[in-house]
């Protein structure tokens, strides 16, 4: 029987995983060294754009990139990691459940949104973590039309002033009067921030404060919502806002398959990695992109829970799985560089570079970058053999 590494997940991470393993074996012409990723879907879900409309539309199909790269895709949900027998149990897509053994295990199941014990928050919220909460939320808004005109049909809260709600807040105007035309929308973002753009730092606020004036996107900060029902929201300070909209998107967590391997966690629940993205404490186990707690330098940065580093660090968990198998010497994983692009609507975008976001860019010369970065760079490879393989390279230059 073929030794095998087992990638659980099929997002940035787990696909550039499959990628640099595969990339690694094909250098090695071994033809007892198999690569399988287990996912729901032989899909990569464009989550980085899940705020903007036509979420349905956002994925990318992989099973035949795989295929051209000799990986084997497993449909299923991974259920139980039992590291010391090194298997991994799942249920397939006609609900029965399956056991698969691994001497390599790479877990990149990603993450997911936080929900607090908030009163009426899993009920009466929308989201845009996943492909499906994104499409309910699409879905939901569209269905506004057919209501009568009414404040809390007119009015969306977002709850949480960070990337996420900052780039939901400021697309969700145009999203809105689209839908419904000539109606007097209002978008509120609520924050705990002390003032608007806190979370992002000083470099880019002013981007913030000029793109959500001309929106018209209203920030309440200092706040926080404490109670969610089917007519709004009621804040900290008791105030309440009648909303039939309410989108959550305060903070994220690690996937719940990492309570299932034995090791140190981050408050994100993300297990904490060595250089090589090895689970420390773990033999046979690999953690990447937003289930690893990885440095990226030496400075004391780590590793954030975005496709910036998930796609690098995919490139060097795979391989350095499929080197350890092959008795070869593992990479190191870092990356220094840190930059981030936040878009901001119809005004554009805000690009930034470094820990303190010096700002760059700004204003539509910014939204050029975000649009390259959302239509062409954060996508996979096409299903060539060469090309796919040469890009899942670990040396090349990342940021």
């Amino acid at each position: 029987m073929k030794s095998n590494i087992l990638i659980i997940g099929a997002g940035f991470a787990g696909v550039w995983s499959a990628l640099s393993a595969a990339r690694l074996l094909d250098q090695a012409q071994r033809d007892d060294l198999s690569i399988s990723v287990l996912a729901p879907q032989a899909e990569l879900h464009i989550r980085p754009r899940f705020y903007e409309a036509n979420a349905h539309t956002l994925k990318a199909p992989v099973g035949e990139l795989f295929t051209a790269v000799g990986v084997h895709f497993i449909t299923g949900n991974a259920q139980a990691i039992d590291a010391d027998a090194r298997t991994v149990s799942y249920i397939d897509s006609q609900g029965q459940r399956h056991q698969i053994s691994y001497d390599r295990l790479i877990l990149a199941a990603g993450s997911q949104v936080a929900r607090p014990a908030v009163p009426g928050l899993a009920e009466y919220t929308f989201d845009v973590d996943k492909m499906e909460s994104a499409v309910r939320l699409e879905q939901h808004l569209t269905g506004l039309a057919a209501l009568p005109p009414s404040p809390a049909r007119n009015t969306v809260v977002v709850c949480g002033g960070g990337f996420t709600g900052i780039e939901t807040a400021t697309e969700m105007p145009a999203r809105l009067r689209a839908i419904l035309a000539g109606a007097d929308v209002q978008v509120l973002l609520v924050d705990r921030g002390a003032s608007i753009g806190a979370a992002l730092g000083a470099g880019i606020k002013p981007s913030i404060v000029a793109a959500s004036q001309v929106a018209g996107v209203q920030w309440l900060t200092g706040t926080s919502v404490v109670a969610v029902d089917a007519g709004g929201v009621t804040l900290d300070n008791g105030e309440y806002i009648a909303s039939n909209t309410v989108i959550w998107t305060v903070g994220v967590k690690a996937s719940p398959l990492t309570a299932q391997v034995a090791g140190e966690r981050d408050n994100f629940g993300r297990l904490k990695v060595d250089g090589h993205l090895k689970v420390i404490g773990q033999d046979h186990i690999y953690a990447t992109g937003d289930t690893a707690w990885a440095a990226v330098d030496e400075a004391g940065n780590h590793a954030l829970m975005t496709c910036q580093h998930a796609i690098p660090m995919g490139r060097h968990s795979g391989n350095n799985a499929m080197a350890d198998l092959l008795g070869l010497a593992p990479v190191v994983y870092r990356q220094p560089k840190y930059v981030t692009c936040l878009d901001l609507g119809e005004w554009g975008a805000a690009y930034s570079e470094g820990w303190e976001r010096e700002l760059k860019l700004q204003g539509q010369e910014g939204k050029h970058l975000k649009r390259q970065i959302n239509s062409v760079w954060i996508y996979p490879p096409a299903a060539d053999r060469t090309l796919a393989l040469a890009a899942a390279d670990p040396m090349i230059a990342i940021v």
